[in-house]
Parts: structure tokens; sequence; C-alpha cells
């Protein structure tokens, strides 16, 4: 089976140099010590919000990478903080993502190096049945997961395979690369049980992700191993420099 490479994207491993030349034109860091889980990230014509976001999170957001892409210390995901930053209202994605690493070197004097590792993954592909999501034209793109305790129900709209491998990636644990060939969006719904044993005694039983994928969106996961781009933390600090 050829091997598949998960790459980061050029703009990221290119900031992997510290010497970034991009900046927000303002930027206030403050520690969030609220205590909650809950987080956001909000984005404005010209502005960015992050609030009671991790460090790590941070990390992810300015390489453009997934969390088991970043090994870093593990209280940088116990640490939060709380960011305003202002740029240019036409900046582009690739430099709003450097950006954010000029920030975090100068304010947490983080420091990385890339590094590619062999992970166990999946490939998502079309079953033998063919997809059975439903083609939709819209701008929009927004997904819904729900939890009962016994099951997860996730509603998409607007949705790309490409995102919905990405969702399967963090509700996995292990990478998950779209090799479907679908393009376009899909509208869907597909409901599973988390585990299969608490599953067996229930009246109404869930499948499992991988059967529900099947059986709803007409996809499969097949087990492959994965050589994924890495983002190594070599220095960070737990305090950011003043405002």
């Amino acid at each position: 089976m050829q091997k598949l490479v998960v790459c980061l994207f050029a703009a990221a491993l290119a900031g992997y140099g510290q010497d970034a030349k991009l900046a927000y034109e303002a930027a206030t860091i403050k520690a969030n010590g609220s205590g909650s889980n809950s987080s956001s990230t909000n984005g404005s014509k010209g502005q960015i919000v992050f609030t009671n976001v991790t460090l790590k999170r941070l990390i992810e957001s300015a390489y453009d990478v997934k969390p088991l892409q970043v090994i870093a210390p593990s209280w940088t995901e116990g640490v939060r903080f709380d960011i305003t930053a202002k740029y240019p209202p036409d900046t582009n994605r690739a430099d709003r993502s450097q950006m954010l690493r000029t920030l975090l070197h100068e304010r947490f004097q983080l420091e990385t190096h890339p590094e590619t590792k062999e992970l166990p993954g999946y490939t998502l592909v079309v079953g033998k049945g063919g997809p059975k999501m439903r083609p939709i034209v819209t701008e929009d793109s927004n997904s819904n997961s729900h939890g009962d305790g016994r099951a997860t129900l996730l509603t998409a709209k607007g949705v790309t395979t490409a995102q919905l491998a990405d969702f399967l990636t963090r509700e996995l644990g292990e990478f998950v690369v779209d090799r479907t060939g679908l393009a376009g969006k899909f509208e869907f719904e597909m409901r599973w049980a988390r585990d299969q044993q608490a599953a067996a005694a229930d009246p109404d039983p869930a499948p499992s992700i991988f059967t529900a994928l099947q059986e709803k969106l007409g996809l499969k996961l097949q087990p492959q191993k994965v050589p994924v781009s890495m983002v190594v933390v070599d220095k960070v600090e737990k305090a950011p420099t003043e405002n």
C-alpha cells in the first residue's frame, strides 16, 4: 500500500525559523484564571480574539496543525490566555498564522523544530455502495456534535470530506487522511456510540463510529501507518512578557 504523507502547509514550515518578519500591528495578552474549560476564537476583519485558549492550542493555531502534530510540555494544556490582536484587514490566512508565530516567539520565547514521525492512522475512502451524503451548494459551513451520555450525534451542513477527516482525527485521536476524491460540500447526520460495551445494554444502541460512517455516509476508514510532520517545542515560557 502506498504510503501517505501528511505535511504541514508550506507557510507553516517556513515559520520554523524564528526570524519571522510578519507581526501583528498590536496585541494584548492576559492570563485567564477563570477555571472554565470553554474557549473560543473569533475573527473579524482586521482582528482576532482568542478567549481562554490554552498555550498548546495557540501553538497549534500558529502552525496550522492538529493537536497530535504538536509535541509540547504537558503544562501547555493547563495555562490559558486571552489574546486580542490587530492586523491589516486584507491579510491572508498564512500571514496571520505567521503573525501568531511571531507573537509566541517574542512574548513566550517559543522555539520549535520540525520532525517526522510515523503514526497509526486511517484513510477515509468511499465504500462499495458509493457515498450517501447529500451534496449542497452553500457558502456557509457548520457542524455540531452533541452527546447524551450514550451516543454522539453529529449534524453537518456545508461540510467537505476534508473537514470530516479533521473531525474524525480529533474524535479518534489518530490521523485520518481524506482519500475519498469527493469534491464539494455535503449535508449529513450521523449517530454513534462512544462505548460499545455500554451500547450493548442500551435498548436503542448506536453503532460504532466505523459502522455509522458506512451505513449513514457510505464512507469507510481503512487503517494505515501515516508519516506525519510534527512541531516539536524546544523552549517556551509559562508567562508572557508584559504588554
